[in-house]
């Protein structure tokens, strides 16, 4: 059985630059159409169960905006 993952974005802190969204394998995090109070686009997870909390997206995440949680 494969492991089951997800994430917690930090709206406030997402500086938009999409480099989780170019880690993540299963494609599970997207932009946001909604802006931040600075101004950003941060990204949303879309948790499709795909999640397997590998934490690509953590550690590329410059702001370190991401936690990542495992099943």
């Amino acid at each position: 059985m494969a492991a089951r993952g997800s994430i917690k974005i930090n709206r406030d802190i997402c500086k938009e630059c999409h480099l989780c969204i170019h880690i993540c394998k299963q494609e599970q995090i997207s932009p946001s159409k909604e802006y931040n109070a600075k101004g950003y686009r941060p990204v949303i997870f879309c948790d499709t169960g795909k999640c397997t909390g590998c934490a690509l997206c953590a550690i590329m995440c410059p702001e370190i905006a991401i936690e990542v949680y495992r099943e």
